[in-house]
């Protein structure tokens, strides 16, 4: 596996994910890619140490030049990060400047992170093209949903994105209502974080009156958590529990002003912590047994577990269903077949295989279905587009009020992560 990103601060979770997992990859060399040697060198050190202590045969090597760290590998995860938190500060700063929400997947901030994120990948298929053409790429690098869309689009790249909102945003809902995650069975549909439940049981049976009864009892009770009371009138509106994305459409408002009464973006929040991350890194580094603090990992210490569970079930043959981004192929009914869509996948030797569980609910299909426009524009302007195309993708999202505020937060943005994007979309 050739990992990209293998230097940044969620590496070290991602490998002792990969560790736990180690039983299942016995044998396997991991190709660490990065452009920080000395970070590399950290998180070589640690994974090395973490496996050896478990006594899993993993061979860790490093790379800072990218093609030579992929030659001849079978998986490619890729997780990176272009502009580095800087850049995900402007994405959320400028926006709010402007009236609107700024988010590292959502809105301006969302598709300014594609922008750059693209503009690397081009680069990183093209390598794989050259010297790994039989490998598949594994993708965590957000926007997940628009990366994969332009890969699977304007390559020839098996590709899947990943991400464990599915599995996290129902079992978050229902503890928030006192009610035991391990007992909910869910199943959702539709795009990277805008998906919605079509199977939802609790004990065996629908947890949509637990919730309505829930809401009816905790709806003016001032310590609910204010994301969790939005996913709950959300879930109890449209009789799906959503992705907790949507709570940025269907509370907009409500959002954008808190967002602009906090003092720091979420961005500036994890930058002010990276320097911990890094120092805690060094601290297990030294020690023999290495024991990472989930309180001071980047995302904890099972970072991009999905990736691992996947590639295990397609290199050992596995034959399990798990949550994917992946093309529709008559998937989901109302979404058009060649796009990137997030479902339940069959994955075993042969590869992933989207599996048609229901359609989307009625109520939030038009929502979804013009993110799923927004998303093929996001992706072709990103790959091939000119600064007209990227315009019009960007006021096609349903978070940019018109067309005069999608222009002065694009050339704001483009004029601030120019050393990020290609001349085409600066013109």
């Amino acid at each position: 596996m050739a990992y990209i990103g293998g230097g940044s601060t969620r590496a070290a979770g991602t490998m002792a994910s990969f560790i736990d997992q180690g039983d299942n990859f016995q044998g396997s060399e991991v190709v660490l890619i990065d452009l920080n040697q000395e970070r590399l060198d950290l998180v070589k050190t640690l994974a090395d140490k973490l496996a050896r202590c478990k006594g899993i045969d993993l061979r860790i090597t490093t790379a800072t030049d990218r093609r030579a760290g992929l030659a001849d590998c079978d998986a490619v995860l890729s997780s990176y990060r272009p502009g580095g938190f800087e850049a995900r500060v402007q994405d959320e700063r400028i926006p709010l400047r402007n009236g609107v929400i700024g988010q590292e997947t959502q809105g301006p901030g969302g598709f300014f992170m594609a922008l750059r994120s693209i503009h690397v990948m081009q680069g990183i298929v093209a390598d794989m093209a050259a010297v790994c053409p039989n490998a598949r790429l594994f993708n965590y690098t957000n926007p997940v949903n628009i990366v994969a869309e332009a890969v699977n689009r304007f390559s020839d790249v098996p590709v899947v994105s990943l991400c464990e909102g599915p599995i996290f945003y129902p079992a978050d809902l229902v503890e928030a209502i006192g009610l035991d995650p391990a007992k909910l069975d869910v199943a959702s549909i539709g795009l990277n974080h805008a998906s919605w439940s079509v199977r939802q049981n609790y004990d065996g049976q629908d947890v949509m009156p637990l919730l309505h009864d829930a809401w009816a009892r905790l709806k003016d009770d001032p310590a609910l958590d204010p994301k969790k009371r939005r996913m709950l009138a959300i879930a109890t509106t449209m009789d799906s529990i959503p992705s907790e994305y949507m709570m940025y459409y269907y509370f907009r408002d409500e959002v954008l002003a808190e967002l602009q009464r906090m003092p720091t973006t979420r961005a500036e929040d994890i930058l002010a912590n990276v320097p911990d991350y890094w120092v805690h890194y060094r601290e297990q580094a030294a020690a023999d047994c290495p024991e990472l603090d989930p309180a001071r990992s980047r995302g904890g210490i099972h970072e991009l577990e999905l990736a691992i569970d996947a590639m295990d079930a397609i290199f050992n043959d596995r034959g399990e269903v798990w949550p994917v981004n992946v093309p529709n192929q008559g998937t989901i009914p109302e979404l058009p077949d060649g796009l990137v869509v997030e479902c339940l996948g069959y994955i075993d030797r042969h590869g992933i295989a989207p599996m048609p569980i229901g359609s989307l609910p009625e109520p939030v299909r038009g929502l979804v279905g013009a993110l799923g426009e927004y998303q093929a524009l996001a992706a072709d302007a990103a790959w091939q587009g000119t600064r007209r195309d990227a315009i019009r993708a960007l006021v096609a999202n349903p978070l940019c009020p018109n067309l005069d505020v999608a222009e002065r937060i694009y050339d704001e943005l483009a004029a601030a992560q120019k050393a990020y994007l290609p001349e085409r979309l600066l013109a």
